[in-house]
């Protein structure tokens, strides 16, 4: 079968290809980033011990860690082969994180030519935000991992010596730097929506005090850590988000209304002016349908 030359898919602005050819696209992207992650991970395995020392780094600052030596750090392991995969699944998180310029773009190049211009322009807001989203939403969760571990671990009687295991310390970690980026993706979501014509600032304001509760019963239940202060940390600022992503919507509303109506003024038997542009949105639409 003839393969699509590149100058062949330059001319092609609608991105289509056969099957073929699109299966041996992903084939080759996936393949790209598979190696930049793999590339990654063995960067990540060089960078492990100021990696290690940066993630232990809340538990060590308690006096509880000092079970041992009282001037060292101790964390303790129950497996032959526990620390060897301690620092594999280090390495690998590290190894995504540095290769993410990578496979996001082998991602993205997949899935563009199959987008409109203005889907495209949605996509760049969209990754602009999340991602600095995400950060913010992690860096909070690392500063907060020492205040849950000081408040039940304070509750060890002074007879008794917390052994914490590295594993559960580490599932401890990347749960609630998962739980606290991914949460504070919520308010984009909302934005996303309203801007797409899906979500209507009014909803968002009829429905504000279940959402409010909802964020909080989540923060609840989603932290590994069941304490106040980890949960009131994680549903403040999404609260506070969701109140910036409902004004905004509430803008991007009023916006639109105060756009002159094109029927406005016009009888009932009387013929609507041609909208150009809403007919070649339909035409575009019909011919991604086909």
């Amino acid at each position: 079968m003839k393969r699509t030359s590149a100058k062949e898919a330059a001319k092609n602005d609608e991105g289509r290809m056969p099957l073929m050819d699109h299966l041996r696209e992903l084939r080759n992207r996936l393949i790209k980033s598979i190696l930049a992650l793999l590339a990654g991970t063995v960067a990540g395995w060089l960078m492990f011990d100021p990696a290690w020392d940066f993630l232990k780094q809340p538990y060590c600052s308690l006096p509880q860690s000092n079970v041992v030596d009282k001037d060292e750090c101790s964390l303790f392991v129950n497996g032959i082969f526990s620390s060897f995969f301690l620092q594999l699944k280090i390495s690998f998180i590290i190894g995504a994180v540095i290769s993410a310029p990578v496979w996001l773009y082998q991602l993205w190049a997949f899935v563009a030519p199959g987008l409109y211009r203005r889907e495209r322009r949605w996509t760049y807001v969209f990754l602009g935000a999340a991602i600095p989203l995400f950060f913010v939403g992690t860096a909070l969760a690392y500063l907060t991992v020492d205040k849950g571990l000081a408040l039940f671990l304070g509750f060890v009687a002074d007879d008794v010596k917390p052994l914490i295991t590295v594993d559960s310390y580490l599932g401890y970690v990347l749960t609630m730097l998962l739980v606290f980026g991914l949460t504070f993706e919520l308010p984009l979501f909302v934005t996303v929506l309203n801007l797409a014509g899906v979500l209507s600032s009014q909803r968002i304001r009829k429905s504000q005090r279940m959402v409010i509760f909802g964020i909080f019963v989540f923060a609840a239940v989603a932290t590994p850590s069941p304490d106040p202060f980890t949960m009131m940390a994680l549903a403040m600022p999404t609260v506070l988000l969701f109140e910036v992503a409902a004004f905004l919507a509430f803008l991007n509303d009023r916006r639109r209304a105060l756009r002159p109506d094109p029927y406005a003024g016009l009888a009932d038997d009387e013929a609507s002016p041609l909208d150009l542009e809403a007919i070649d949105a339909e035409l575009e639409k019909g011919d991604r349908t086909r």
